[in-house]
């Protein structure tokens, strides 16, 4: 892994809108509008929330079965390689920058929660899938393979990584990726709902909770981590059937935000119910400035003691682990 130099500052567009629900041309044409909206001023990346499109599939969390969602929804993902795919990659090179992605992917007909990071040329430079969904989520997805966890790129806004959601629980994980020196962590996220609303669930599932997962992370990794949220209108209440449900059963649940190195909140909140795209002009310095008082994978870790191993499946038969410290 080579290490380039750092760009001073680095400009970022982190989207907070509504999903084209169960419609992928429609999605795909509202991403390009994002992406040269975000373009237009300035940005040198943009990111956009877990399950973007055809949108997250809020359902499950108030029925674990319905076959008719499933089918649309599947028919409504995006395939890697696609016309689709093919339109997004060609606007972003169009338009110069650098975009996070993150959708269902349906690979013959097995739907994923993926995330592509695509180049200013339009070359895909990453693609992983979640590892593990969550909870309810394995009634739609299925897991990530090995090569989710290389999830890390150069790109010419910096070294950019990316995770899903409670991904960002997973210590292991996590520290994988921090192995892999990032810059910009794009956390993507579902819509998300202030806590006091439903105090059934869990505070950890609220807007509160995944604030301070993203927040930890910035602090661990002394990354810029770009917090990435969905909003859920009444058009995806409706088309999904969750009124009724614990979860997502009414509008709102943006809260998209940009965290500093050191975790400190560096954008001001847009309202829950606003779409737009929050920016941030972000001094690569201040990543430094972080790691000079704490760098988990260099002077302030003890590689004598405690190492992380990582299991290459593609090479289980042999019986290979891959270590890093």
């Amino acid at each position: 892994m080579g290490v380039a130099a750092l760009p001073d500052t680095v400009r970022v567009a982190v989207t907070q809108a509504e999903p084209v629900w169960l419609g992928l041309e429609g999605a795909v044409e509202k991403t390009c509008k994002l992406i040269e909206e975000a373009a237009l001023n300035g940005a040198a990346l943009v990111t956009f929330p877990e399950c973007w499109i055809p949108g997250y599939p809020a359902w499950i969390w108030s029925r674990s079965v319905d076959p008719d969602l499933s089918v649309r929804y599947l028919k409504s993902s995006l395939q890697l390689e696609s016309p689709q795919m093919d339109r997004i990659r060609a606007c972003a090179a169009s338009n110069d920058i650098t975009v996070a992605l993150s959708f269902s992917e349906n690979l013959h007909n097995s739907a994923y929660i993926a995330q592509s990071l695509i180049g200013t040329d339009g070359t895909i430079l990453l693609h992983r899938r979640k590892i593990k969904p969550t909870h309810m989520e394995r009634t739609v997805f299925g897991d990530g393979a090995k090569g989710s966890l290389d999830n890390v790129a150069n790109t010419k806004a910096g070294r950019v990584g990316m995770l899903a959601c409670w991904e960002h629980t997973q210590p292991l994980l996590k520290y994988h990726t921090y192995l892999q020196r990032e810059l910009l962590h794009v956390a993507a996220w579902p819509p998300l709902f202030d806590h006091e609303e439903q105090p059934q669930t869990f505070w950890s599932m609220s807007r509160q909770g995944g604030h301070s997962l993203s927040q930890t992370y910035a602090i661990e990794s002394q990354s810029f981590v770009l917090h990435t949220t969905a909003i859920l209108g009444q058009r995806g209440i409706d088309a999904m059937g969750t009124e009724s449900g614990v979860l997502f059963s009414r509008p709102g649940g943006g809260s998209s935000a940009v965290f500093g190195p050191d975790g400190r909140k560096l954008t001001e909140d847009l309202p829950e119910n606003t779409e737009g795209l929050v920016y941030a002009d972000l001094e690569t310095d201040a990543v430094l400035r972080a790691k000079s008082f704490i760098d988990v994978c260099g002077h302030y870790s003890r590689p004598d003691l405690l190492w992380l191993g990582v299991v290459d499946y593609e090479k289980k038969a042999e019986g290979a682990t891959e270590t890093r410290s």
